[in-house]
């Protein structure tokens, strides 16, 4: 079975998700194809994003600033999938669910894995606007998104007395969402057994040993060129 990573992005003591999440939860869980565990942001009480080359010590196994953001990055990469239950907050996602992505550092621990989302808010906009800033972000982090996504507007109104959405289109969604989610994490999964192309930061620093280095003035010699080069690109690449 895939290992199903469920976040709960929203944190509010008044959060909507407490609604919306158990019916996401029951619907993957009875999916078959996955071994489902609900990661809520509530529980993971990340600092904000303070990570650089200085506080991962070593690269295979990285501590980073606080003991939290080790177990995130480490929790994160046991996922063959992710399913984010987010609201819109400002057009957007809720800023914690931004900080939960950034503090995926160097750990690689979300590349070329699937993520699926269900977005939700009170109003008509159903947290599309949210839901595609959610997969920008984790295109940067080398996720790949899924088409499919199950949106809910309204959301206050959206479910029945037992939990279920009144809206059948709504349930369809959800069961098409999953089994892409479910194809599409066994197609990387395979992908990722057979071997990855090593992060395009590694592929960088190979690239720039086989360059002549720039002409630089004192005691900077090439390896150090190279080494801060690739610090830099390490950097751009999470912000």
């Amino acid at each position: 079975m895939l290992n199903l990573k469920i976040v709960i992005a929203s944190t509010r003591p008044t959060r909507v998700a407490d609604q919306v999440a158990p019916w996401v939860v029951n619907q993957a869980s009875e999916h078959g194809a996955f071994a489902v565990e609900v990661l809520d942001l509530r529980d993971w009480r990340l600092p904000m994003f303070q990570e650089h080359l200085g506080t991962i010590g070593d690269f295979n196994d990285p501590t980073y600033s606080e003991p939290v953001v080790r177990n995130w990055n480490r929790k994160l990469k046991e996922a063959d999938a992710l399913l984010v239950v987010t609201a819109e907050y400002g057009h957007s996602i809720p800023g914690v669910l931004k900080n939960a992505f950034d503090s995926v550092f160097v750990s690689f621990a979300l590349r070329n894995k699937p993520i699926a989302a269900v977005g939700y808010s009170v109003g008509v906009a159903a947290g599309v606007r949210a839901v595609e800033h959610l997969f920008a972000v984790a295109i940067e982090s080398e996720m790949v998104p899924l088409r499919d996504t199950v949106l809910l507007s309204k959301v206050q109104s959206a479910f029945d007395e037992k939990g279920v959405p009144t809206d059948f289109g709504t349930r369809i969604a959800m069961t098409i969402m999953l089994d892409d989610l479910a194809w599409w994490g066994e197609l990387l999964a395979y992908g990722r057994a057979k071997g990855e192309l090593q992060p395009a930061a590694f592929r960088v620093r190979a690239a720039m040993a086989q360059t002549p280095a720039a002409p630089s003035a004192g005691e900077h010699d090439k390896d150090s060129d190279i080494d801060d080069r690739v610090a830099t690109t390490v950097e751009r690449s999470h912000g």
